[in-house]
């Protein structure tokens, strides 16, 4: 994938997630758990961090997992206490930031498994 498109995918994906993380959604569709807002966010940064590497791969940046998952994750962090701090119906949840972390490290074994693949 050309670079400019992965940085447009990656910069859309980030409007769109801080745009839903910080509105109050009334009616998310059940997945049939008491934790789906936890599936929720798992699934949400684990397609973060695969377009987040998607886009550095293309860089001359030097350990580019690392630095993808690193930032993905600060930025959970921030929009968990952006949520606390401007939102009136959204809360941040130390469960939320596990879920994100986690959603990274599912990302992350994706992508190893993607190379892996690649090199054999």
């Amino acid at each position: 994938m050309p670079k400019p498109i992965a940085l447009i995918l990656l910069l859309a994906y980030v409007v769109a997630l801080t745009s839903l993380s910080l509105v109050n959604i009334h009616k998310m569709p059940s997945l049939g758990s008491s934790f789906d807002d936890k599936l929720y966010h798992l699934g949400a940064y684990t397609v973060f961090m695969l377009l987040g590497f998607n886009f550095f791969r293309q860089t001359q940046v030097k350990h580019k997992i690392l630095i993808s998952g690193t930032i993905i994750v600060l930025y959970g962090i921030i929009i968990e206490v952006l949520q606390q701090t401007l939102s009136t119906t959204r809360t941040l949840d130390a469960y939320d930031m596990l879920a994100n972390f986690i959603g990274v490290v599912v990302g992350t074994i994706i992508i190893k498994l993607m190379v892996n693949l690649k090199l054999n």
